[in-house]
């Protein structure tokens, strides 16, 4: 599901509570090209997902904007299963011009993702993984027509939701899905097992669930109203512009390689979001993904606070955005009261057509001003750092009352916001967020280990290596260093 904070209740979330009391900006689409003539080409992540890869691939036969080409890479290397011979006999029985590369050993996501931006010629390239299924029909075409609405939108996903037994056995009955099967019935190879086993893997896609609606409904939708993006695209289904995703790449690969963090996703957005872009998350349009069971949660938790914590040291200069515009404060009330509009603000005026949420793209603006993303990042940041430290600190000096208390108020805190953002069915909103809260704790905590491994990678100098070669590198423009001199 979306990474983010397992804590709901911090300032991160009080902040976009207190976004989505206003309106969001109105958005004036200013494209510089038609989406209809978008060519779209979708790469399909396949790492032993045998279970779920058909019906991720009859999910893009039913979009109403149909891809010009798909590609399956399956990354398992030598644990691969029989995704890709399946996938075979799919693309055979419904027609599907599908590609099929394996790999011998798995290189990550972050090879694929580099390897296709540069080998397609398309205009958006839709990268889905193979336990994604995407429950709207028109996904591609609503990603597609946002993604165009104007220059600085890099990024297009739909809500995400767990993809459970109930929803597989309804997908089996598609079409595309009926001429694979060839008349046998189908038969759902993770739904096996006891009563106990379900109930297992039901707790965990509860928990997920109950995650995810937090995280875009109230996280995501704020930053959304506010900032008219989200802080890192996530999901297992994500339409980028490709010739975007190429520029980083050639930009990123002699300092990073193919090592974007533990989650790549991560990285590349928070590597545009540097850049002036912005990706967004569309509320209309849904994918159902497959859940991680209850044990291999505190892994997906470890991962997500390794890849914030390396975001964060990473690109600094976005968590840096509110001490930027304090020390920017000054000098616009200096040159308004002149009478002269600062010169950080003279782009707006320099366009004929202003568009909600445009920021000037360079990533020297993002070190000189920041970002307004950033204050987001800053919260996120100090909440997945503080809130499990203030828990161990309490447990260690015995103050038991004082943690029953704090746990206490923050899952009434969390209850309550669950039920602000599912108006619909509120109480079943809130007793899924009641029988989650044990998964979500234990997942907080491993917090913890992550942070400590990765202080002690920092304090060993290994990840130094970032800082010191951009330095060597220089300014990212020498224009912006002359700019600054004047200023």
């Amino acid at each position: 599901m979306a990474p983010g904070t397992w804590f709901m209740a911090g300032p991160a979330a009080l902040h976009a509570a207190a976004a989505l009391r206003r309106a969001p900006d109105l958005v004036v689409p200013n494209p510089a090209e038609d989406w209809r003539l978008a060519r779209i080409d979708v790469v399909v992540h396949a790492n032993r997902d045998q279970a779920t890869i058909v019906h991720c691939l009859a999910s893009l036969l039913r979009q109403t904007s149909p891809p010009r080409r798909v590609l399956l890479v399956d990354d398992g290397g030598a644990e691969r299963d029989h995704g890709s011979q399946l996938a075979r006999e799919f693309a055979r029985a419904n027609g599907l011009e599908l590609r099929v590369i394996q790999r011998k050993w798995s290189i990550g996501k972050a090879a694929t993702l580099k390897r296709q931006a540069r080998e397609f010629t398309g205009d958006v390239m839709l990268v889905i993984d193979a336990d994604t299924v995407l429950q709207s029909p028109r996904y591609i075409e609503q990603c597609i027509y946002r993604l165009y609405e104007g220059a600085g939108i890099a990024s297009a996903c739909g809500l995400l939701e767990p993809l459970r037994p109930a929803d597989r056995k309804r997908q089996s009955g598609w079409p595309a899905f009926r001429n694979w099967l060839a008349g046998d019935d189908f038969v759902d190879p993770l739904s096996g097992g006891d009563f106990l086993q379900k109930g297992w893997q039901a707790w965990g896609d509860l928990c997920g669930a109950h995650v995810a609606r937090l995280q875009q409904g109230l996280l995501e939708r704020g930053a959304m109203v506010r900032h008219g993006g989200i802080p890192v695209p996530s999901g297992g289904a994500i339409a980028w512009r490709r010739r975007y995703l190429k520029d980083l790449f050639d930009r990123y690969e002699p300092v990073r390689g193919d090592n974007l963090t533990a989650m790549e996703d991560h990285f590349i957005g928070l590597a545009l979001a540097t850049e002036g872009y912005r990706n967004i998350r569309l509320r209309h349009v849904r994918a159902r993904v497959q859940c991680p069971g209850p044990e291999r949660l505190p892994v997906a938790a470890w991962r997500e606070t390794i890849a914030q914590l390396q975001g964060a040291h990473y690109f600094d200069a976005l968590l840096r955005t509110p001490f930027r515009n304090l020390r920017n404060r000054w000098p616009d009330w200096w040159a308004a009261r002149r009478g002269q509009l600062p010169e950080r603000h003279r782009w707006e005026e320099q366009r004929k057509v202003r568009e909600a949420y445009r920021q000037p793209f360079g990533e020297w603006l993002t070190h000189r001003s920041g970002r307004p993303i950033g204050t987001t990042l800053l919260l996120l940041a100090f909440e997945r750092v503080a809130w499990p430290t203030l828990l161990a600190v309490l447990a260690i000096l015995g103050q038991w009352w004082a943690l029953t208390v704090l746990v206490a108020v923050e899952t009434g805190m969390t209850l309550a916001a669950t039920a602000w953002v599912a108006p619909q069915h509120p109480w079943r909103a809130v007793l899924d967020g009641l029988l989650s809260t044990p998964l979500r704790y234990l997942a907080l905590m491993t917090s913890l280990p992550a942070m400590l491994w990765f202080g002690l990678r920092l304090w060993s100098r290994r990840d130094f290596q970032w800082h010191a070669q951009r330095a060597a590198e220089g300014p990212p423009r020498p224009a912006a260093r002359r700019r600054r001199k004047r200023l």
